[in-house]
């Protein structure tokens, strides 16, 4: 099947808000003028099962997935999606209340000996998260087929041994806290991201929601 237009992936992700400027602090603690928030996708129902059609029209006819899997909380919407677009089982793996907490799969949800999962997340930067889930398929018996992402940020540095299929790649320029020249001009910084890093001594603060 043909790659997904990136052009037309890329206008859906404006349109709908998911690409974003100003400057932000990423999950991973370096500092941006730009942010992909996929969640906007989800908002409206139709816009996620276009992007899901997308993604299922890009994956090799032999993939055969039984089931998708993605990690709570970000890839839980995105997973359930693209289940549908491929007829496959939707599971989510959460992490426990603990900092810490390995991924697990909770609700009665299970996976059997020779299972073929595909893994869902919507955003890869470091693709640690959708990685974890690994071992917890394999240790079920389970096969990882591949790994299905709306958008690639990992500027290529994500390769798993599967498959690594994204709709589009986003490469944002990016800078430590010290270096960063937003910083400098005092603009205040936004902290989108789930994960909790300290803030800048540079800029003001800046929350919202996501």
């Amino acid at each position: 099947m043909p790659d997904a237009d990136t052009s037309a992936v890329i206008q859906i992700l404006t349109d709908c808000g998911a690409l974003r400027t100003g400057h932000f602090q990423l999950s991973s603690g370096l500092h941006s003028d730009r942010y992909c928030q996929c969640a906007t996708l989800f908002e409206r129902p139709e816009i996620g099962w276009k992007i899901a059609h997308l993604m299922a029209a890009q994956l090799p006819s032999d993939l055969r997935a039984d089931t998708v899997l993605a990690p709570a909380l970000g890839g839980v919407l995105w997973g359930y999606d693209l289940a549908r677009a491929v007829g496959a089982r939707s599971l989510f793996a959460e992490r426990g209340a603990a900092i810490g907490d390995q991924f697990a799969l909770r609700r009665g949800f299970s996976l059997a000996p020779g299972e073929r999962v595909l893994l869902a997340e919507d955003v890869v930067t470091t693709g640690g998260s959708v990685m974890e889930l690994v071992p917890l398929v394999e240790g079920a018996g389970a096969v990882v087929v591949g790994f299905a992402a709306v958008a690639d940020r990992s500027g290529g540095k994500f390769r798993p041994a599967q498959p690594f299929f994204s709709l589009v790649k986003l490469d944002f320029q990016t800078w430590q806290p010290s270096a960063c020249p937003l910083c400098r001009q005092g603009k205040p910084i936004d902290k989108p991201g789930s994960r909790k890093s300290p803030a800048s001594p540079l800029a003001p603060e800046r929350s919202v929601s996501a």
